[in-house]
């Protein structure tokens, strides 16, 4: 079954991307498995980061933020939920209004198009977001990646790229597949995969330069859950493929997202880019960027987050996927997080927003409604602070804590503009903090219990930010 879309009154007006930080090296990993593992890195996502939370840093750096979008299009291979809709964590983490529709698209490859399709229908936001998981030593392993892209659709006349066309072809056949509770995922012989998807790439990509009335695209991407299509396509379409895949390896359903985001950080004003998806079918969608996107780039491009980055030793790695099963600290595992008192307190737990006194103009972190310095009462005004950064006032160092990945870095942080409060550290080691050094929220994942995860936020150490841990840290650190 083949189809054309029309023409859509909307366009990309923002895009941005998310990295984690973490990179497994490549050659330490065929070290220790003895195999074939090529050069580089691969990035990984933290043990306490999961496609919902990467999905949620993607679409708050968005550049202008999004002003509450008509819909809420959330696209996964790794829902960190079955039954409860992901959408609605990222939908209450954006501070967006409650008559914004959130929806996940999720369990197949093919969705991150389908919530760049349906967000572009109707002005909406798309988030494509991943965490790639494969047996130790696995293609799946080895050649994936973890990461997030969001895009905000909105009006032709503000748009950075206009879409021309989009056609789909869909075909049933067994080419890549995991059963619901499989940690990894399995596939048939190649070569059959590459045979059906070669005559649905030719078919749709000329049907969406038909239906635009263009001749051949600046740059044309293509994207596929099967090796032998990323490999074999530019062999095939040698003078029209500009790129195969994402650059950080295949990314599941954000693979799609973060190969067009990576065109948009190079691509000039009036060029044409078409994106290719071969996954269980084939989908074409066409478009012409505008004099607005020289700009209105996203302010951290893809290459630049690629480039950066911290290696992880692959024994952690493994532990955070839960392939390796290591002695856990001699203390009690943390209960499961409730419901009632997570929905009452939605406006804290998932946007971080906080209570300036309208009296005196202390900020209370957890919003309160008796000011803690004049005794107002109920003379409360919000304040998000998910989009500010602070300063580590003191830190303590928890090496027998409950966590995935020891030691637990607790600091106290001093908010700009006001506010204070204790954060869980991420993505960063004891050494690399100090008092005085600058951080920025982060949205996380601080344990799993019962089935039930307990999102709230954590602090990250901000580019170019350096402690001088070497600074006696041994009288800092402590157990709770």
């Amino acid at each position: 079954m083949t189809t054309t879309m029309p023409r859509s009154p909307y366009g990309i007006v923002s895009y941005a991307t998310y990295l984690p930080r973490h990179r497994v090296m490549r050659d330490e990993l065929g070290t220790a498995l003895g195999v074939r593992a090529g050069r580089g890195a691969r990035v990984a996502a933290s043990f306490d980061e999961d496609s919902t939370t990467m999905g949620v840093e993607a679409a708050r750096r968005l550049r202008p933020a999004p002003p509450a979008p008509a819909s809420l299009y959330f696209a996964t291979t790794s829902p960190a939920y079955l039954d409860k809709t992901n959408a609605c964590a990222l939908h209450a983490a954006l501070g967006l209004p409650g008559d914004t529709f959130a929806a996940d698209l999720a369990g197949s490859a093919r969705s991150g198009i389908a919530a760049l399709r349906a967000a572009g229908l109707d002005g909406g936001l798309a988030v494509l977001s991943d965490v790639r998981t494969g047996r130790p030593g696995s293609a799946d392993e080895r050649d994936g990646g973890d990461g997030a892209a969001a895009f905000l659709f909105g009006a032709a006349d503000a748009a950075v790229a206009e879409i021309l066309a989009h056609t789909s072809a869909t075909a049933e056949f067994l080419d890549r597949w995991r059963t619901p509770g499989s940690p990894s995922g399995e596939q048939w012989e190649e070569r059959f995969g590459l045979e059906r998807y070669l005559p649905l790439i030719e078919d749709t990509a000329q049907r969406a330069l038909k239906a635009a009335g263009t001749g051949q695209p600046d740059h044309v991407l293509l994207v596929s859950p099967n090796a032998a299509v990323r490999k074999r396509a530019p062999k095939v379409y040698p003078a029209r493929l500009s790129a195969s895949g994402s650059p950080l390896g295949y990314s599941g359903a954000a693979d799609a997202g973060l190969a067009l985001a990576d065109v948009l950080d190079r691509a000039g004003a009036d060029e044409t880019i078409l994106l290719l998806s071969a996954a269980d079918g084939c989908d074409a969608l066409l478009l012409r960027t505008t004099d607005r996107l020289p700009s209105a780039r996203q302010h951290d491009s893809l290459a630049r987050q690629l480039a950066e980055g911290r290696p992880v030793p692959y024994p952690t790695y493994l532990t955070w996927r839960g392939w390796l099963e290591r002695e856990p600290p001699r203390r009690p595992e943390p209960d499961r997080p409730a419901g009632p008192p997570s929905a009452r307190g939605e406006g804290w737990k998932f946007g971080f927003t906080g209570s300036r006194c309208e009296s005196c103009g202390f900020v209370h972190l957890p919003p309160a409604r008796v000011c803690k310095d004049c005794g107002a009462v109920d003379a409360m005004a919000a304040v998000p602070l998910a989009g500010t950064t602070g300063t580590v006032a003191t830190y303590t160092v928890d090496r027998l804590a409950h966590s995935p990945s020891p030691p637990l870095i607790d600091a106290v942080v001093d908010f700009d503009g006001g506010g204070r409060c204790t954060l869980e550290i991420a993505d960063t080691a004891a050494g690399e903090l100090d008092a005085g050094v600058r951080v920025e929220p982060v949205f996380r994942r601080l344990h799993t219990a019962g089935g039930v995860h307990n999102y709230f936020w954590k602090a990250r150490t901000t580019a170019g930010s350096k402690g001088s841990a070497a600074a006696d840290t041994s009288e800092r650190e402590g157990t709770a």
